[in-house]
Formats: C-alpha cells, structure tokens, sequence
C-alpha cells in the first residue's frame, strides 16, 4: 500500500501545533491560579504566626 503524502501533512502539523497552544495556555491558567491560591495561604499563615 502507498502512503499518502501531500495535504494532510501539513494539516496534521497546523493540528498539532494548536493542540501545543492550547495546551501552554491550559497550563499557564492553572499555574497562575495555583499561585494566586499559595500566596493567599501562605498571606493567612504568616498572619497567624504574627500573632
């Protein structure tokens, strides 16, 4: 059987390189968020040692 060449090797590219992008941005709403979450808990527990 021949392989197909042309079109869609390209196309799988272009798919590819949208599934990395929406995986990095994924990545950086999560990490951002986690963030926001470590620097509010470690807000309450140095708070709470001042005491």
């Amino acid at each position: 059987m021949k392989r197909r060449r042309g079109p869609d090797r390209g196309a799988t590219a272009v798919e590819y390189g949208l599934m990395l992008a929406l995986i990095a941005v994924a990545a950086m709403v999560a990490i951002t968020a986690v963030g926001e979450n470590m620097e509010a808990m470690f807000t309450i527990i140095a708070d709470l040692l001042n005491v």
